[in-house]
């Protein structure tokens, strides 16, 4: 099913309109010019997400994301905003990209935020995971995983923020009994790292829990 974005984009813009690259990546777009027509939009349309294109509107974007809050509790919202917009306000919103990016970024940011319909698909925070297809994308990042890697990831995701210890992963992902040498998840583990984080270093998502095993937080 086409998923259906709902774009609110004002005339004031220095930067193109969003609108036909989002129609060109295969969602149906519908566009409004300012807050107020896009509460009334709502009434008809049911978008799977809302883009509020601040910065073409020359405002912070805050009071229109309230209203639409307001509305409908649930609504996916990014929130677009100019280029060096100094501290942000506290909004309540999915995600905020400050100008410039690339169309690619803001899709994968909206694909992020979609519902999802297939069981290939399993979806943790800004972790997605495709199953079937063994794709991982989280935030910019893309990979192709392979099976263990993927079996690996899912046990991961199905337990999010739980400390599973070394052997109770090392068993559930490679079926076995013995634990005695779980040197081997060490290093799936570090090549999860790699596909999933922007510094493996210092990971944000896939966290040591020393002398225990690991834990997602995402």
């Amino acid at each position: 099913m086409t998923a259906k974005i709902l774009l609110i984009e004002g005339d004031r813009s220095d930067h193109a309109s969003f609108g036909p690259d989002l129609v060109k990546k295969g969602f149906k777009v519908q566009q409004e010019p300012n807050g107020g027509a896009a509460l009334a939009s709502l009434k008809t349309f049911e978008p799977d997400v809302v883009v509020v294109d601040a910065a073409s509107l020359r405002t912070s974007g805050k009071r229109i994301c309230q209203s639409l809050r307001r509305v409908v509790s649930n609504l996916a919202i990014v929130l677009i905003v100019g280029k060096n917009p100094g501290p942000l306000e506290k909004v309540d919103v999915n995600v905020v990209l400050a100008l410039p990016f690339t169309v690619h970024k803001l899709t994968n940011r909206i694909r992020i935020l979609l519902p999802v319909d297939n069981t290939d698909l399993l979806q943790v925070g800004q972790i997605d995971l495709n199953l079937k297809q063994r794709q991982l994308r989280c935030q910019d990042r893309q990979a192709k995983l392979t099976p263990r890697l993927v079996t690996l990831l899912k046990v991961l995701m199905e337990h999010p923020g739980v400390v599973l210890e070394r052997e109770l992963l090392f068993r559930m992902v490679w079926d076995t009994e013995y634990t005695v040498d779980t040197r081997t998840l060490d290093v799936h583990i570090s090549w999860l790292r790699r596909a999933l984080e922007i510094d493996p270093r210092h990971p944000r998502f896939l966290k040591t829990v020393r002398g225990v095993g690991y834990r997602l937080d995402a």
